[in-house]
């Protein structure tokens, strides 16, 4: 049998002939330096190869060898608080061996074979288990349990468990026979089983007001941020990161500047975890494959995140994924697609293109685990659409999937309005979920709240064609009153400051107590006739209100009382002038 040789080179893609009993998918060696590669067409003995490392230099007639397996990601005790690339190369470890820079043809171990674990286990021996069963625990961080489970293939009675310090490549148990480790693996591009898929309704609560309060996302939701270059997707993202309400976060930067994914990998291990008040890494998962890094590996980013937020999903944990950006992933299967000369969709992508957008959220979701657990997958992606147009493939065939739209607008982000979500062009299909959600958990007026804050945008744009028209002079008083309004709905509510240390996360409970303010504010100004807006700016309780925003939890109560009584007394005060203003005339 005559060798697997390379026989032609095209960028990323390479083809081999002489390949006998491969299968799609399989993970192969390529060249001399031993490149990483996988399978994606077959036909006779000739292999198309799609290489997730850079083949400059490579040449026709290198060796190529084949492994047998698909493209594995290694799941286990380990996985958190590491950074790894696009095909789950520790970094930091393979920075050791190599400087700053990756040497081709490196590679090591996802999950460190030398560290020990202590493994206690939940189950007696001779019990009966089944796959994707927990069978013991390993505490992974100070934050969290990492629950081992049998392989999701693997029945039968357990034996030769016993509690102790093992590495993730020992044996720590036995079913029917069959050996279990700490670790396992799973290919990327298969989704992991579950029971039942649930409609998921609890809030993710992500501390950013426009989205908790106007366009939700539950847990196990799926929402896309799309925006031009400068809207803020990256510190948006960022900031859903560092603070949305999940108990493991996996951050994956797909094809981003360097520059941003240096932000996360320094800013990330000095954050504090707000519930444990441990470091913020001690529950994330970083996956950095920038633009300067192989295209192939970036289009395998996206599947290894996945991959390794299912896993601890069927440990019943909530898992929030990040990925920034879906576009740049995209471009990478428009760029392979080429080099494998399929004919172009739209724009050049492929016509696949909708249909592996659609896989990939839809591996996410609220499901009941093999072991009878809830867990849940919140899969939150960027979109980087050229120029802003939304009308772009990525951008609607996102559209079509995702049951959230934070549509980020240029013009806002030019006005230094952040977060730069459209409230008009913006929407969310879990509200009404998520709505009786919080009417039991937070309060039974915050979706009659909402509502009255959506129509006040509404008719403030309305207002504003017809001033465009006319000129704000020629409307009423009560008109401009309620542009004076929505400005402080604008100002003083949606617009929030990231790098405020008070402000960047504001609490239900505080969201709430804005919102009640201004509302008690608008309906105390649309009940005196002869108030204009100008008196309605020289009032003391809107300043109070504009400032509610950088006062601390602890403070919050107390000073939103003293805003509403100061509204009341400024407002009655009003009121009894305009009567006795009444009586004279009268």
């Amino acid at each position: 049998m005559e060798m697997p040789i390379i026989t032609k080179i095209s960028g990323p893609v390479v083809e081999a002939k002489n390949i006998i009993g491969a299968k799609v998918n399989e993970v192969v060696k390529v060249g001399n330096e031993k490149l990483f590669g996988e399978i994606i067409r077959l036909e006779k003995d000739l292999a198309t190869i799609q290489v997730y490392e850079e083949t400059a230099g490579l040449m026709p007639g290198e060796p190529v060898e084949c492994t047998g397996k698909p493209l594995s990601i290694e799941l286990g005790p380990g996985l958190l608080g590491s950074i790894y690339d696009g095909v789950q190369r520790p970094l930091e470890v393979i920075r050791e061996k190599s400087g700053n820079f990756i040497a081709r043809g490196l590679t090591a171990p996802a999950l460190s074979r030398n560290k020990k674990w202590h493994f206690k286990p939940t189950i007696k021996n001779g019990s009966i288990v089944r796959g994707g069963q927990v069978i013991g625990t390993v505490n992974e961080t100070e934050s969290i349990v990492h629950k081992i489970l049998v392989p999701v293939k693997l029945n039968g009675k357990i034996s030769d468990i016993s509690e102790g310090d093992f590495s993730v490549n020992d044996v720590i148990c036995k079913v029917d026979g069959v050996e279990v480790k700490l670790m396992q693996e799973w290919p990327a591009k298969q989704k992991r089983p579950y029971l039942e898929k649930l409609s998921p309704s609890e809030l993710l609560v992500t501390g950013q007001r426009v989205v908790d309060f106007l366009f939700p996302v539950p847990k196990g939701g799926t929402a896309s941020i799309p925006g031009p270059f400068g809207s803020g997707k990256t510190v948006m993202q960022h900031q859903l990161a560092k603070w949305a309400d999940a108990e493991i976060i996996v951050y994956v930067g797909c094809g981003e500047r360097g520059n941003e994914m240096t932000d996360v990998l320094t800013e990330f291990p000095r954050l504090k975890d707000p519930r444990t008040d441990k470091p913020l890494m001690n529950r994330t998962v970083l996956i950095a494959n920038t633009s300067n890094m192989p295209v192939a590996a970036r289009e395998a980013s996206i599947y290894t995140g996945i991959t390794i937020a299912e896993y601890y999903r069927d440990q019943g944990y909530n898992v929030a994924l990040m990925a920034d950006s879906t576009s740049r992933w995209a471009e990478a299967l428009r760029e392979v697609s080429s080099r494998l000369e399929e004919m172009p969709g739209e724009e050049g992508y492929p016509a696949y293109l909708g249909s592996r957008i659609a896989e990939f959220y839809e591996r996410a979701g609220l499901v009941r685990t093999l072991n009878g657990d809830i867990g849940s997958i919140s899969a939150i992606g960027a979109v980087s659409p050229p120029g802003g147009d939304f009308s772009e493939p990525v951008t609607q065939n996102t559209l079509r999937i995702t049951k959230v739209f934070w549509a980020l607008d240029a013009a806002l982000s030019e006005r230094r309005h952040f977060p730069s979500i459209n409230w008009l062009s913006s929407y969310s299909l879990y509200v009404d979920e998520v709505g009786q959600w919080a009417e039991k958990n937070v309060s039974k007026e915050w979706p009659r709240a909402r509502a009255k804050i959506m129509e006040l945008l509404q008719k403030e744009s309305q207002l504003l064609e017809i001033v465009q028209i006319v000129g704000p002079d020629a409307l009423p008083q009560k008109d401009r009153i309620l542009l004076e309004i929505a400005r402080m709905i604008r100002e003083d509510f949606l617009q929030q400051n990231a790098y405020n240390e008070i402000d960047t996360y504001c609490s239900l409970q505080k969201q709430l107590g804005m919102v009640k303010a201004i509302l008690l504010f608008e309906e105390k100004a649309m009940s005196i006739d002869t108030i204009t807006h100008e008196e309605i700016g020289r009032l003391d309780s809107m300043k109070r209100i504009a400032r509610l925003k950088y006062v601390p939890n602890k403070e919050f109560d107390a000073e939103l009382n003293y805003t509403m009584s100061l509204i009341t007394k400024e407002f009655e005060e009003i009121a009894r002038k305009e009567k006795n203003l009444k009586k004279e005339v009268g």
